[in-house]
């Protein structure tokens, strides 16, 4: 009887997973957003900047971006608490400082995605072997 009392419960779990995405990403965005929240103001806008421009350039998948975020909120709450002025931590050019971040978490850009397939399909328009297969489809 057990059984089929959990037995709807999962099959929705398993329906809000397939529609929103894994329930484990989502605790570890909530989690990630609470520590952000608990920051002093100054840093806390200063990552609430970073996730903004991040959300639309940064990788797309849960997984990823996940890892990304808790990272993020990593460095911001080693700086508040060593007392690391905001310049300090994103220097003179803050895209800057935000494209290297975004270089550790490479796999699920979209722009970095369709930059390679633009320059692999230029190669093979020119004759070179680029050793990528085509995934325009």
């Amino acid at each position: 009887m057990d059984a089929e009392s959990n037995e709807p419960k999962r099959g929705l779990l398993q329906y809000l997973e397939v529609v929103t995405g894994p329930l484990a990403d989502k605790k570890r965005w909530w989690q990630y957003k609470a520590r952000v929240k608990n920051l002093p103001e100054n840093y806390r806008t200063a990552v609430e900047a970073l996730e903004r421009y991040l959300m639309h350039f940064g990788p797309g998948d849960g997984a990823e971006a996940a890892s990304m975020f808790e990272d993020l909120a990593d460095l911001f709450e080693r700086s508040a608490a060593d007392g690391t002025p905001i310049r300090e931590i994103f220097g003179e050019d803050p895209v800057e400082f935000v494209e290297a971040f975004m270089q550790n978490y490479s796999a699920g850009s979209y722009i970095r995605r369709e930059r390679e397939r633009f320059t692999n399909a230029i190669a093979r328009a020119a004759g070179e072997d680029t050793g990528q297969e085509d995934r325009t489809v």
